[in-house]
């Protein structure tokens, strides 16, 4: 009987027409749920928020009852939380798509300019970062809309978010930017100073995009990201770039 019980609650009825990875008979392993409905989930509370949103109309848009819904999520809050973790934090909350998805966000984009990190290649590593976030943001639209009702709402979770994401950026690149002006190479500048200029242009372009410029034809700046962030970088460098005729004159 318990066998029976088990192998009841690891799969699930799911119309035959469905889109995602069912066993056969039409049934869907829990794993597989539970990734659907947070797929679900993400797109309706992107679209209306926490509050706007009810698990009824998560579990009618997921095809399923709200008994399961509640069954792999106990309240709305741990559903919330399932989304966040594994969109933006720990790829913990829900059965991860990729390898990549078990990373945190940041993690993925630290690591694609590691080389350049390390080779003191400066353009690489700016327009490295910039290219890799407004990737992600196109990639996935729904989560940058979810994270700015997270900051509306102030729902707890945003400061989950800020700490496991845009605190370790900060870090991270501002770590760089102290190294680069002990070597000479920057000036001296307050670092966050530029980490915040150079992320907000980022997410700026990348909002823009999202909420006022969705027509390409009628875009202010209409560029490839690859356009964009290498502009970004090269603005940014630009301005902390050290001045070789001071250089010359402190060694004097």
């Amino acid at each position: 009987m318990t066998k029976q019980t088990d192998a009841a609650r690891a799969a699930e009825d799911v119309p035959a027409s469905q889109a995602g990875a069912q066993q056969a008979g039409g049934r869907m392993c829990a794993d597989d749920r539970r990734l659907q409905i947070v797929q679900v989930a993400l797109r309706l509370f992107s679209e209306r928020g926490f509050r706007g949103t009810t698990t009824k109309e998560i579990a009618q848009t997921a095809g399923v009852s709200e008994a399961i819904i509640f069954r792999h999520f106990a309240t709305k809050d741990d559903l919330y939380t399932a989304i966040i973790d594994y969109k933006g934090c720990a790829g913990l909350g829900a059965s991860p798509v990729s390898a990549a998805a078990e990373r945190p966000v940041i993690e993925q984009v630290c690591h694609s300019v590691a080389a350049a990190v390390e080779g003191s290649d400066d353009l690489a590593v700016f327009e490295g970062i910039a290219l890799s976030m407004l990737e992600h943001h196109r990639g996935d639209p729904d989560f940058l809309r979810l994270l700015m009702y997270l900051a509306l709402e102030n729902h707890s979770l945003a400061q989950l978010f800020w700490d496991k994401n845009v605190r370790v950026l900060y870090e991270f690149l501002g770590d760089y930017i102290r190294r680069r002006q002990r070597e000479g190479a920057f000036r001296d500048v307050e670092p966050n100073a530029v980490v915040r200029v150079f992320v907000g242009a980022v997410i700026h372009h990348s909002l823009v995009n999202l909420l006022w410029d969705r027509d390409p034809a009628r875009r202010i700046f209409d560029v490839s990201n690859e356009e964009a962030a290498r502009g970004f970088a090269e603005i940014v460098l630009r301005g902390v770039a050290a001045d070789p005729s001071a250089k010359d004159s402190d060694s004097k």
